[in-house]
């Protein structure tokens, strides 16, 4: 390409062309020396202490990966020890400090460290940990570890992947790391890394003064941490302990409540037809708040108070606005709400949730005005998430078509594919379930709440020092799942009840398909038949009703998440239980 339209965007496969990272993203250190790397290759390290690891890992393994963006950094070798290997160097087995989980400034190994002039990170050595020395000519000179007997992988995001043989454990991390990104810590962690490594909140720029390049914001990324907004801020920050006391619940006028949805209908509003359908079918959201990430357009910069301002569905935003006037049929959800009831009162909402709001208003002619009081807006904004999205929807879709699920599949042959497609192959099921935990971690990670004994309430923490600590952008990815979950349960009930569509109210008829429960991602219908395909509406000529739930492997479709009986799923109503946590099956041991 001619010089300077290089793509902004690279892919970490260009490890396995770039000669100072030819190895591969990581290696795996097992007792006997052997480093297991990327595409099956093996080396040899006869490092016996941390410091010499680092200086061979640097000096002679040739591990990293290429940076994702053009201004973006390449990222550090990783190194991950066995039990072995962790015994070989002088680790403990065990950390005694379970709440920091990090060894003694005094041991053995840290002095090891420090007589070599290698630096740790305000983290000190836990099972995560990364050692430097300053750069030389521009180049970093770091190492990240990843100690396996530590609990470096969470087996609720890795599952099994820490007891693999080692070799099989470097596939499954090279193949995070080719698809994602090299781990820097939790999914969680490198979720939010991710979002950074694709768009880097700086650039070079020439200075016009002098003439030389210094470093300038990235058009279109988060270039300096920024304050919440008071109803956008948890409790403890600054913003909201000044303005209220520890003790004090705030209301949903002064404070924003955009969460995922966890509702269950009232039993009493079941319908003669319902009961008399034998099965309860839950049906799930592929990567559902990817999928609302997708194409969303966010603030960039921090919150703009406005009085009184006219809703502008394109401004990202905090809204104080009264929905309650809204009403839906009493078996719906209202898309206003986590716990799916009406509103009763003005509240604070993301732009996505008004949006929706608005659309619903538009659409059946509801005799309701939008009026928000007031508002904290940001007017400069952009879809910030988009290179995210994309990067870890190609993510999700290349490891299922590893597992045998690939998109295009006709309906049935996606049924019995995604039955199966966990049993095939539990190193890929692995990678799987990190790439779904990176999302769901990532999003969380934009507000961060402060951890640790030593906090004091009203005090800021270290996370509120970094651009990606955006409470506001959390809010709105998750607003956008919720309304994406309401319009689809929607357009399901009216392709389904005998009549038109209403006009002036959105009130629905008996035979329309309505959710008993639903919770996040979830939702739970009654059925004739035990499959999805009992459920889904479809036109004359058999195709997905428009607008309602499609199967598919893409984020955004779905697919069957479990079936029980009929008396089940009534008897989980009556006890105030919800049938989408449990219709899975494989949580009734746990109440997880």
């Amino acid at each position: 390409m001619p010089a300077g339209r290089e793509p902004a965007t690279r892919t970490a496969d260009r490890a396995t062309t770039a000669p100072h990272v030819e190895a591969g993203p990581l290696g795996v250190l097992d007792g006997d020396g052997s480093v297991y790397c990327a595409r099956g290759l093996v080396l040899e390290c006869r490092a016996t202490t941390l410091p010499a690891l680092a200086e061979w890992t640097l000096a002679e393994a040739k591990l990293g990966t290429p940076r994702l963006h053009r201004w973006g950094k390449d990222s550090d070798p990783l190194i991950v020890l066995t039990a072995a290997a962790a015994e070989r160097l002088g680790l403990p087995a065990v950390l005694d400090d379970r709440r920091n989980l990090r060894l003694p400034d005094d041991h053995k190994v840290i002095r090891q460290l420090q007589r070599a002039k290698w630096k740790l990170t305000k983290r000190g050595f836990g099972p995560w940990a990364r050692v430097y020395r300053p750069a030389v000519d521009g180049r970093r000179r770091c190492v990240q570890f990843a100690v396996l007997p530590w609990g470096a992988l969470d087996t609720r995001s890795w599952g099994s992947a820490d007891r693999l043989p080692p070799q099989d454990l470097a596939a499954v991390l090279a193949a995070y790391a080719s698809r994602v990104i090299t781990p820097r810590g939790s999914t969680a962690v490198s979720g939010l890394e991710l979002m950074t490594a694709l768009r880097p909140p700086t650039r070079p720029v020439k200075d016009d003064a002098t003439g030389a390049w210094v470093s300038g914001p990235t058009p279109g990324s988060l270039t300096a941490p920024v304050d919440p907004a008071p109803p956008e801020a948890p409790a403890e920050h600054p913003v909201a302990a000044a303005l209220h006391a520890r003790t004090h619940t705030r209301t949903p006028a002064e404070v924003l409540d955009e969460e995922a949805y966890e509702w269950t209908r009232d039993p009493q509003l079941l319908t003669d037809a319902e009961c008399a359908r034998p099965y309860a079918v839950g049906i799930d959201v592929n990567t559902a708040f990817l999928a609302a990430a997708n194409r969303l357009v966010v603030g960039l910069g921090g919150p703009v108070h406005v009085q009184a301002p006219a809703f502008d569905r394109k401004t990202p935003g905090s809204w104080l606005v009264d929905l309650s006037g809204i009403e839906l049929d009493p078996r719906l959800p209202s898309p206003f709400t986590p716990h799916g009831a009406r509103p009763d009162g003005p509240a604070w909402y993301a732009t996505p949730t008004v949006a929706y709001a608005q659309e619903l208003i538009d659409t059946y002619r509801l005799p309701v005005r939008l009026r928000p009081s007031e508002a904290w807006i940001r007017p400069e904004a952009g879809p910030y998430l988009d290179p995210w999205y994309t990067r870890l929807s190609e993510a999700y879709k290349a490891t299922m078509a590893d597992l045998g699920v690939t998109s295009g599949m006709p309906e049935g042959e996606f049924l019995r594919a995604m039955e199966q497609h966990k049993q095939s192959d539990p190193a890929t099921t692995a990678v799987l379930s990190a790439i779904k935990s990176t999302i769901k971690g990532g999003i969380g990670k934009l507000r961060e709440r402060p951890q640790g004994a030593r906090y004091t309430f009203g005090e800021r923490w270290p996370a509120l020092e970094r651009p990606t600590w955006r409470p506001d952008i959390r809010a709105a990815v998750i607003s956008a799942a919720r309304v994406n979950m309401h319009r689809k349960v929607l357009k399901t009930a009216l392709a389904t009840q005998q009549g038109p569509p209403p006009t002036g109210r959105l009130t629905l008829d008996d035979g329309a398909l309505v959710p008993i429960a639903l919770l996040s991602d979830c939702a739970v219908y009654l059925s004739d038949g035990p499959g999805p395909l009992d459920v889904l509406p479809r036109t004359a000529d058999g195709k997905p009703a428009p607008g309602t739930f499609r199967l598919g492997v893409s984020p955004g479709m779905v697919k069957h998440e479990g079936t029980r009986e009929l008396l089940w799923a009534v008897q989980m109503l009556d006890e105030g239980l919800n049938p989408a946590r449990h219709i899975k099956g494989d949580d009734q041991d746990t109440g997880e």
